[in-house]
This record gives structure tokens, sequence and C-alpha cells, in this order.
């Protein structure tokens, strides 16, 4: 018995029933032969860790544009807390751990430069529309390894697709993630907009508070406990009715006071506008993207307009600005 063949019989023996074993996933698009030190969802997890979306993703917005200091989040920091919260839920309900972080790390793999705002423009000027769930899988599936994709377990583009709120996974591992993801981005979106001071503990109504905590941290502790105690050694993963009514009344909150607040989106506009004359551009100059993006539209048989919003998506903040100067900013003159 190899070590990897040790660690699924682990997985029978510790696991709970409703538990996702690496012995019984759906498999791979394409077979191959098992590894013999790691798991299925184990492989899965570092071919996301060691990819180049994943390492992009520490320079693309999460929320504030741009900002000026060193601790706000990126999409990169927001995706190792879904990671963080999803595996302390996972490991308390006897789930896979190792199936969680593969599907927390990879979800927002598709996410645009400058972040939703970004998704915004791709939604509008490409024909076949944009979501970054969607183009999260597609990384993983298609452009990753020069157009070969990851090859990853069924699992976790599953939980990658649907993690979004209207989304079904399949596996109590990517429901885990599902709810982390939102958890997430409301506690550490609260903590970021605090810090910049578009919100302060006072515009939380005190019933709010009285019931989730008075700071950000009891009230990711509430949601975490919440979870737990309402999905253990139970087919599916909740939270009480009324804690998650206040979670979702805080989230709206957030879109009032922060997500649409001119301050915090003060430069959406520039950045939309941005991207867009970048697609406009690269569609009618497609010989001007890299050659992995030429070699879709060329040899793949995929759309001209599918090929730039790969690459287009796929850019960092600051990458794009960069193209953007080379394309439209004049160069000063010189003298050789």
């Amino acid at each position: 018995m190899n070590i990897r063949e040790s660690m699924e019989l682990r997985e029978q023996e510790l696991l709970s029933p409703f538990a996702s074993h690496s012995t019984d996933t759906r498999g791979r698009d394409r077979p191959e032969e098992e590894c013999d030190v790691r798991t299925a969802y184990q492989r899965d997890r570092d071919r996301i860790l060691h990819c180049k979306a994943f390492r992009r993703m520490k320079d693309k917005t999460q929320v504030f544009l741009a900002p000026q200091g060193d601790h706000y989040r990126t999409r990169l920091t927001h995706t190792l807390e879904v990671s963080q919260i999803a595996r302390t839920i996972a490991r308390a309900l006897r789930l896979n751990e190792d199936l969680v972080e593969a599907i927390a790390l990879g979800h927002d793999l598709g996410h645009t430069p400058f972040g939703h705002s970004g998704e915004k423009a791709l939604e509008q000027v490409h024909p076949g529309g944009f979501a970054h769930y969607k183009q999260s899988v597609r990384v993983v599936e298609i452009l990753e390894k020069n157009g070969n994709g990851l090859n990853l377990t069924w699992e976790v583009r599953d939980g990658m697709k649907n993690h979004r709120t209207s989304g079904k996974p399949s596996t109590l591992e990517g429901q885990v993630v599902r709810f982390s993801d939102k958890i997430a981005y409301i506690h550490h979106d609260m903590d970021d907009a605090q810090r910049a001071g578009i919100i302060t503990e006072d515009d939380i109504p005190v019933t709010m508070r009285t019931f989730l905590g008075y700071t950000t941290r009891e009230r990711l502790n509430t949601f975490v406990h919440n979870i737990i105690e309402n999905s253990l050694d139970k087919d599916s993963i909740s939270m009480s009715p009324d804690v998650y009514e206040a979670m979702m009344d805080l989230r709206s909150l957030m879109f009032r006071n922060v997500y649409e607040n001119p301050v915090a989106k003060k430069e959406e506009e520039r950045a939309m506008k941005m991207l867009t004359e970048l697609y406009e551009y690269y569609t009618d100059h497609p010989e001007a993207m890299p050659e992995e993006y030429r070699e879709l539209a060329k040899c793949r048989g995929v759309p001209k307009e599918q090929a730039v919003c790969d690459y287009i998506s796929g850019m960092t903040d600051q990458y794009s600005m960069k193209k953007f100067r080379e394309l439209y900013i004049p160069k000063c003159w010189e003298v050789y």
C-alpha cells in the first residue's frame, strides 16, 4: 500500500459519511495515472496553487481600485481568507478538507482586473457576455498550461462554477465554499471600508450588532459557528434562518454603503472605459495579442472575440493600465 492509498483509507475511516471521498471522484476529463503520494483532490489543489492565474490574483482589485495602503485586500488575499474559513468549517464537519481547499483556491481564478467593475465592462461589451465563475472554470479547463488546462476533477470544477449565491454545488464541500465566500467578503470588505473611513460600526444598526457581534471578528465567529452547529452530521450545509437573514441584511448594507459608494467606486467608470477600449482594440488588432491567445483563435477555432475576452480578463490591474498607456498615450519625442 502506497502513501496515497493509506490516506484514502484514512478518509474512509475519519470523514463524515456525507463527505466527498477521494476514491469516489467522478474523475477527470482526461484519465491520468494516479500519484503514489497525493490524493486526487490534493493534486488539484497543488495544480491551482502553482498556475499562472493564481499568481496574477495578487495584483487584481477586490473592492478598492488601486488603494493607497498596504493592508487593503486583493483578489488573492480574499481567496486565502475564503480558504481559511472553508477549511475551518470542513474540519469541524469532518468533510474533505483537500477538496474544500482546491475549490476555494480556484473559485476566483477567472476574475477580471478591477474587480466587479471589470466584470461589468466585459459583460457589456463581449457578445457572449461574461461571468467570472464561468471564466474560472474556463481557465482551468482550457487556458492554463498553453491551452491544455489543468485537467481537474469534476468535483473541483463543479464547486468553482457554483460558488455564487444562486449556485447549487453538488458536494457539501462546494456548499461550504459557497457560504465561506460570502462570509469572507462581508467580513473583510467591512474591515477595509472601516480602514478607508467609508463606514463605521455606528452605521450598522444596533439590533444587528447585538445579534451578530460588535466587531467584524465577532460577526465572523458568529457565522462560522452557526454553520457548524446547523450542518453537523447532516447532508446539506446551512445556517439558521435568523442568522442567514441577518447576514443578508448586512450584505445589503454593504452594497448601499460600500459597494455602491461613490467614494469607494470613484474610479470605476474610468476602469470600465479603459477595458472597453482595450477589448475593442484587440478585436480589431488580434495580431497584437500574445501568441497563446492568437493560437486560440487561429488553431483551436475559438472565436476572435472570445480570445480577446480571455486575454483581457486574465490581465492584472497594472498590466491592463500598462497596455492602455502603450496603445493610447503618446510617448515623448526623443532625439537619438
